[in-house]
């Protein structure tokens, strides 16, 4: 939903009832602005916010009499606000009209004067009238009301109460002046807070992020504004909905689904730098570091996209075909035009998102656009926007800024990509970016110079493919047959995934999990076992079943075979490849169906190509229409693999081998793979080879790439010539030492095949075995078991590997890799990281790990249940929702030395603590931290550490006091205004 200058004040405006009775505004979603005199003294107040019911308990965070301003922090957050108004200043001192001031006067009460109700009150802000007083005086259109009979102001009440021009909020009500007939008030602008230090800190603490930068207000301003209402519209409408791949064939009103509907957060990592960015990868920090930095060793487990994307400003996101960036590009654009981002990235809600889907640039062979041009770039159903609107978005720091499909552009045009976005950011620096690309389509560290930062899109996990069915499902049952058990279908394949470790293989992106859910549903259960075959069946499903299934006959007066509809589309597809384009127009379609249809004469005497052409953009559900007069296909992968089609067919595999170095091709290249005879893959195989091989040493990488395509092209023959085979095996084995993070991921896309062909663990030094270990980590399953075995027998109860070994647990099956590998590590010196309850029942068979860090909500039953006999001397325990106490930990043994607690709400005391004799350091991240605590800490025989960061708490202020007695103490504290701690230096 589009943000409404009616929605955004309504929603935000508070009455606060302490030693006044008086308005606010929330500017947090926790967090209410409003007059000091209205609390007085008071160190609470409770404040009733409109459409929700009864009244909400909030504590003073910050008062400041000379300002006459107060924060007030809700103690429970009013779950139904979606919207916050924007904090603004004025940009001119000409007089500002239109404006208005919602609150709560008394005289405006109902029910016998007991019950409150809004009044709203237009006029005019006059930007000179207060300026020696550094005030802001709002002059009324009209008289409020009559003075009541007892002499007391019609406007009692309304102190606090916010003043809107159109939806930027602008200040507070502070007073009435006296002699202006109740026509004038004063009120406190917000420019002046925001440079009050004290002001400044107080929302950090309570908002957990910076005040916003404040939208500058004028005349022509708010007519921005109120464009930008329009924009939000228009980009909800072309973003808020996508398809779902095999539900077009229900009715028009249901064949596109709000996109939250197949939404699903996936997982990523950030790159790092001199390890891989694989799954797993193993952390590099101890897992209780002695530091303010403790939370370092969580951040190397994945972390969903959109808790990453929150405090990174600009960002290159690396993701397989079909992994989902497009999805995420549109979810992000439409959420944060509509404000209704959750907590995580609220930062973004409210922002003006430009997409720019590169492919329609190449293909209109237009420019890259100016600041005044972004809007249109994605051709949005809007007006032009008010003159020089763009620039003013961007060059206030509100532009998000979505460049999507970097790696559909020729190489030479990825440069000019380059150039023009550092050109665009040097000019606004306060822009924040996002840019997708295929994994290996640019180096690495690209945009660094730009101060980007990098994140891989993961495959989807066990439970991200769980996720999907169930919405996949979920949106099915919306128009299915009242015939068809859904239920049973869902379940059905819920258990497939679980006991077939191919399949679930095959599901590791959306667009492939989607394939597999609409195929299930139509097959009724029997699904292809490569991806090649899903992509075939799938394009079977849609040509040749689509209709028939919804008793359609011709209904552009053509009939077509699948083999028909294919030939027509595949030679728009090697068109498009040839021509290094993605999307294309109704005049470059019609050229090829004209130079195609002669050969189709069944076909051709149906219709025109025109007609043809229509039957193809209405029927095939593989083109779709993105704007006016442009077309492509509904995924990329379908046009690679129709392509590869056309390549074979058509004799032209060695055209396609010219262009094996271009990554663009290879995926064509290896979907070609699955078309051959014996006879043409044996020719694609060598020719892959030999392209490899011409490389020089200094091209190692792209050298791997090849060999790489090559053994992924095997693979899909059910025979292949031996000298052919062993070419292949012996190319890999030269290149199965990885050099880097692009290396790994190459010859991990092998998955088992390569585990053979790895170099046995040897007398060498540990720096030539890290990358083999590494890629068996990076492969990981149960095949990879035994190659792990060999590097952890190797380690002989040294250190060697133990990091990457132990740190990459989650990779393999829990029970066999703990027997079979860990049991064979040194686990006196790593960390463990746990992340679920298999993992956490094989403690008993790993005694000797002395460092656990334990991931999610696990009961303190459970928790005690297997640690019990454990001698533990650290412990993590992170993002666990269910504990409320620590007791749990006596069962940890006399040698507990170090503790940490991070983000785990529910935990209510941590008086267990000085039970621990040999305690020695304590790691609290956002954790309640009472007074009663820090006197327990203090009672710690041993402690010389404390850390806590951003703590949770009920009282005003954090008395550290207790702790000043502790000889030698290191004491950190983070994420607290120093004006809220006592006894801390």
């Amino acid at each position: 939903m589009a943000r409404s200058s009616s929605q955004a004040p309504l929603r935000s405006v508070v009455a606060v009832l302490s030693h006044h009775q008086g308005s606010g505004v929330l500017i947090g979603r926790s967090t209410v602005l409003t007059c000091a005199h209205v609390v007085g003294a008071a160190d609470t107040a409770r404040v009733a916010v409109p459409g929700i019911g009864g009244e909400l308990l909030c504590r003073l965070v910050w008062s400041d009499e000379g300002l006459d301003a107060a924060l007030l922090h809700i103690t429970r957050k009013p779950e139904a606000l979606t919207q916050l108004p924007r904090m603004s200043t004025l940009a001119t001192d000409r007089p500002l009209t239109d404006c208005e001031i919602i609150g709560f006067p008394r005289i405006q009460r109902y029910g016998g004067g007991r019950k409150l109700d809004l009044d709203q009150y237009t006029g005019t802000i006059l930007p000179m009238a207060g300026l020696i007083r550094r005030t802001m005086v709002f002059e009324f259109d009209r008289p409020p009301a009559s003075e009541p009979a007892d002499g007391t102001s019609p406007l009692a009440g309304l102190s606090g109460a916010p003043v809107f021009a159109d939806d930027g909020l602008l200040g507070i009500v502070q007073e009435l002046p006296r002699g202006r007939g109740h026509r004038r008030v004063e009120c406190l602008p917000l420019q002046t807070l925001a440079m009050n230090q004290g002001f400044l800190e107080a929302y950090g603490a309570s908002t957990g992020h910076p005040p916003p930068r404040l939208t500058e207000l004028s005349s022509p301003a708010i007519r921005d504004l109120r464009f930008e209402r329009e924009y939000a519209e228009a980009v909800g409408a072309a973003y808020r909905r996508t398809r779902i791949f095999g539900l077009d064939e229900l009715r028009k009103r249901d064949s596109e689904w709000d996109l939250d509907t197949a939404y699903v957060s996936l997982e990523a990592r950030p790159r790092q730098s001199g390890g891989h960015d694989g799954r797993g990868a193993p952390p590099q920090v101890p897992v209780v570091p002695e530091g303010p930095e403790a939370g370092g060793a969580v951040a190397s487990v994945p972390k969903r996209i959109d808790e990453l994307l929150a405090d990174r400003p600009r960002v290159l996101l690396r993701g397989e075909a079909g992994a989902g960036k497009t999805t995420l590009m549109w979810w992000l654009a439409a959420h944060a035009s509509a404000g209704t981002l959750g907590p995580r990235l609220d930062q973004l809600n409210g922002l003006v998102p430009f997409v720019v889907p590169l492919r329609t640039l190449r293909a209109r062979g237009g420019t890259f656009p100016t600041p005044s041009q972004l809007h249109s770039v994605a051709q949005l159903m809007a007006d032009d926007p008010p003159e020089g609107w763009a620039g003013r978005v961007l060059k206030a720091g509100r532009a998000l800024l979505l460049l999507d499909g970097l790696d559909e552009m020729p190489k030479n045009d990825r440069e000019e990509a380059h150039e023009w976005l550092s050109g665009l950011l040097a000019r606004f620096p306060g822009t924040r970016c996002v840019v997708t690309v295929r994994p290996l389509a640019v180096e690495p560290d690209w945009l660094k110079s730009e101060g980007f930062e990098e994140l891989s899109l993961l495959p989807m996990t066990g439970s991200d493919i769980h996720a999907f069915v169930a919405a996949w499902h979920r949106a099915a049952r919306l128009d299915g047959d009242d015939g068809e058990n859904l239920d049973d279908l869902e379940r059905e394949l819920a258990q497939q995934f679980e006991q077939n470790r191919a399949l679930s293989d095959l599901a590791r992106t959306p667009l492939l999990c989607a394939v597999i859910c609409a195929l299930h549903r139509l097959r009724q259960g029997f699904l292809p076992e490569t991806r090649w075959a899903l992509y075939q069946s799938a394009l079977q499903m849609l040509l040749g079943n689509r209709d028939k299934f919804r008793k359609i006959d011709a209904p552009e007066g053509i009939s077509m075979t699948v083999e028909e509809h294919l030939q027509l589309l595949q030679r728009i597809a090697v068109w498009l490849v040839r021509g290094g384009q993605a999307e294309f127009t109704r005049e470059q379609a019609l050229h090829q169906l004209k130079r195609t249809l002669p050969g189709m004469p069944r076909v051709g005497e149906q219709g025109t190509p025109e007609v043809v052409l229509n039957h193809l953009l209405n029927r095939s559900g593989l083109l779709q229409e993105r704007g006016d007069d442009d077309f492509q296909f509904a995924h990329r992968t379908f046009q690679d693999f129709l392509a590869a089609k056309e390549f074979v067919e058509g004799d032209h595999i060695q055209e396609a081998l010219k262009h094996a170095y271009e990554q663009q091709w290879q995926d064509v290249l290896l979907l070609a793979a699955g078309h051959c005879s014996r006879r043409e893959l044996t020719v694609l195989v060598n020719g892959l080879m030999t392209a490899g091989s011409s490389l020089g040493t200094q091209e190692g990488r792209r050298r791997t790439e090849l060999y790489v395509l090559a053994a992924l092209c095997a693979q899909h023959a059910a025979w292949l010539d031996s000298a052919t085979l062993e070419r292949v095996r012996t190319g890999i084995r030269s290149v199965v030492e990885p050099r880097n993070n692009l290396e790994l991921h190459l010859l991990a896309r092998l998955g088992p095949y390569v585990l053979p062909l790895l170099p046995s663990p040897a007398p060498r030094p540990m720096t030539h075995e890290r990358p083999v270990v590494e890629l068996i980590n990076e492969i990981g399953g149960a095949d990879a078991i035994p190659y792990a075995r060999r590097f952890a027998e190797k380690a002989d109860g040294s250190s060697n590997f133990a990091s990457s070994l132990a740190g990459n647990w989650a990779n393999y099956p829990a029970g066999e890799y703990a027997r079979e590998v860990l049991t064979r590590l040194d686990l006196t010196a790593v960390p463990l990281f746990i992340t679920n309850r298999e993992q956490l029942a094989q403690l008993p068979v790993l005694s000797h790990a002395r460092h656990l860090d334990i991931t999610g909500d696990i009961s303190a039953a459970e928790l005690e249940a297997h640690l019990d006999g454990h001698s533990i001397e650290t412990i993590g325990i992170a993002d666990n929702k269910l504990l409320t106490d620590l007791t749990f930990l006596r069962c940890c043994g006399s040698e507990l030395k170090q503790v940490a607690i991070r983000r785990c709400p529910g935990v209510e005391s941590l008086a267990f603590l000085p039970e621990l004799d040999a305690l020695e350091v304590v790691d609290l991240d956002a954790v309640r931290v009472s007074a009663v605590d820090v006197g327990a800490m203090a009672r710690i025989s041993r402690l010389r550490s404390v850390f806590i960061s951003y703590p949770s708490m009920e009282e005003e202020e954090l008395n550290l006091t207790p702790l000043r007695a502790v000889a030698g103490l290191k004491l950190n504290v983070s994420g607290l205004p120093k004006r809220r701690i006592i006894g801390y230096r």
